[in-house]
């Protein structure tokens, strides 16, 4: 099993900055996608950035992040500490959602991954 904890989400006004951080442990594969989404009362879960724990595996792509937030939102991982970080610059009060964590862990590649997600952290951004 695995588990995901988010951490790092509050309160900012807007133009200011947060870092949220996602921390996993448990049975990891040294094949992974962890990715971040966030959600709004009433709509999808958007996905924003996501993250492969090493390149040019068949059947993983590479990083990502979502037109949507890119050049303000930066995806980065530690796979020693087994930790992924959303740096988010520039918020608005568009960005007010709950932020999730997403773990895609591949038993084998090309293979579909077990997936996971963490309990979410709340951002509010004001104006």
């Amino acid at each position: 099993q695995v588990q995901l904890v988010e951490s790092g989400g509050g309160s900012v006004q807007t133009g200011g900055s947060l870092r949220l951080a996602c921390v996993a442990s448990g049975q990891i594969y040294a094949v992974n996608v962890v990715g971040w989404y966030r959600q709004t009362p009433g709509k999808q879960r958007e996905l924003l950035a996501t993250s492969p724990s090493a390149v040019n595996v068949r059947g993983i792509g590479p990083a990502t992040v979502a037109d949507a937030v890119k050049g303000r939102f930066t995806i980065s991982r530690d796979n020693a500490k087994n930790t992924v970080l959303l740096q988010m610059n520039n918020l608005t009060p568009e960005d007010t959602a709950i932020y999730y964590c997403n773990l895609q862990n591949f038993r084998r590649v090309p293979g579909d991954p077990d997936d996971y997600w963490g309990q979410g952290t709340q951002v509010t951004v004001s104006s």
